[in-house]
């Protein structure tokens, strides 16, 4: 396992000596991975496109690549490992669904050097990031990736009906085999670009059991807060307009009903917020430049942001994502303030199990608990983001105050009585007019007699 873990996007390790994974170097596991996925992606280019198949999901490739190269593949520094490739043809359907094409995941993956990050969570997973900001390749345990490969064919489905999602999009899946030790990799879209500063950070489950972080992780430099900590620092939760609210809760909702028919809980929402004033009063610093010193392009994935992840059909990617907002989501907080919001789900390679069940039952407190049966969980969830979380703008209507009221009803009284003294004075000139007509009709048939 890792040494450290500690937290932070685009951080760095702080001992000098190089941190270790299941006894392999950190640099002979980036170097592994780039060569590993630089074979069989060039590799699979010779294969013509087809529908994917059933069985193409549980397809294994596996390629050995020594030390001092093969016919088939080039030496290297490393020692020397056996490189398995899942599902291939169904990946580079997923990536074509997003439209990555194999030269931009090449160079991406291959010809870039990776940039290790701090881990941000207690899993104990090593994470890189592209330069490009594009992918995150996370190790994953065994149960982790078999459970990924059963999820394939309804994945697979989920995203032919709704490519707009705030599941993780995954790319590949990958093994590397070295002096018996496995570690198998998960690569996946990135949902914090490292070119937008997140002010705050938070993994969300809906569950106020032993939801705060601790005080070793607040002393961090980037800290990952929790429910208990979003409620303190958020108490009115995060303002959206009606149709982007609409649009993110329906996103949310359906993905809740995806995981939920496939068993899966204790995911979590990981949730950035990039404070645009705080940010201006900075000094308009957005965020850290990539390894290079250059600044990050925007995104080019496909439904890669979060208001890609969240909008309606018929909207171009490329209008969605710009230079001021990188694909965030404008929102603001109950002070007016503007913010950008960048969220997804994450951890959905979790199932109900008998492990979970027991949890459950030692820890049995009640609404609370972290861990539930995934219905029960899906539910908790989305009502924690619609009542604490997310806030819809409710539009500004005239609602006069007690005094001008006052005066309206005054300013009626005061016209209704102009208005009565006029009809008065109106009636008696009637009157005083057929009187007159009397007298005139009278004198006029004395005349006449």
């Amino acid at each position: 396992m890792s040494t450290t873990t500690e937290n932070g996007i685009g951080g760095s390790w702080s001992t000098s000596r190089e941190k270790t994974y299941k006894k392999t170097t950190s640099s002979a596991l980036k170097g592994a991975i780039q060569l590993g996925i630089g074979y069989t992606v060039g590799n699979l280019t010779s294969k013509p496109d087809r529908d994917v198949l059933m069985q193409d999901f549980y397809v294994v490739e596996s390629v050995f690549l020594p030390s001092e190269g093969s016919n088939l593949t080039p030496a290297h520094h490393y020692p020397d490992f056996r490189f398995k490739t899942y599902a291939p043809l169904a990946f580079r359907y997923f990536r074509d669904l997003f439209g990555i094409k194999p030269d931009d995941y090449l160079y991406s993956l291959v010809n870039e050097p990776l940039i290790e990050l701090a881990n941000p969570g207690a899993s104990g997973s090593l994470f890189y990031l592209t330069s490009d900001d594009e992918f995150i390749i996370k190790t994953v345990q065994h149960k982790e990736a078999k459970f990924l490969q059963r999820l394939l064919p309804g994945y697979y489905m989920n995203l032919n009906q709704n490519p707009r999602t705030l599941l993780p999009k995954f790319y590949g899946l990958y093994c590397i085999q070295s002096g018996g030790i496995n570690i198998r990799l998960v690569v996946m879209n990135n949902v914090l670009p490292r070119s937008v500063k997140m002010h705050y950070k938070y993994d969300l489950k809906g569950s106020t059991y032993k939801r705060r972080a601790s005080r070793k992780e607040r002393e961090k430099g980037c800290p990952t807060y929790k429910d208990l900590d979003f409620q303190d620092m958020h108490e009115e939760g995060l303002y959206f307009d009606a149709e982007t609210y609409n649009n993110l809760m329906k996103t949310l909702q359906r993905d809740c009903r995806v995981l939920e028919s496939f068993k899966i809980m204790d995911y979590s929402l990981l949730l950035g917020v990039h404070v645009l004033d705080q940010s201006h009063r900075e000094g308009g610093e957005q965020g850290q430049a990539g390894g290079d010193g250059r600044r990050p392009v925007c995104q080019r994935v496909l439904y890669s942001t979060a208001m890609e992840s969240i909008q309606g059909d018929g909207k171009a990617a490329e209008v969605l994502t710009t230079d001021d907002t990188m694909g965030g989501i404008p929102a603001k907080t109950h002070k007016d303030e503007k913010l950008l919001i960048f969220l997804g789900l994450i951890d959905i390679l979790q199932s109900y199990r008998y492990k979970s069940a027991l949890i459950l039952f030692i820890h049995n407190t009640g609404d609370s608990v972290s861990v539930h049966r995934p219905g029960f969980y899906a539910s908790r969830f989305l009502k924690f983001m619609n009542t604490r979380v997310f806030r819809k703008t409710q539009p500004i209507r005239y609602s006069p105050s007690k005094r001008t009221r006052n005066s309206i009803q005054a300013l009626k009284s005061s016209s209704q009585e102009i208005l009565s003294s006029q009809a008065d004075e109106r009636n008696k000139e009637d009157r005083r007019d057929r009187l007159g007509g009397a007298r005139s009709l009278a004198s006029l048939d004395g005349q006449g007699t």
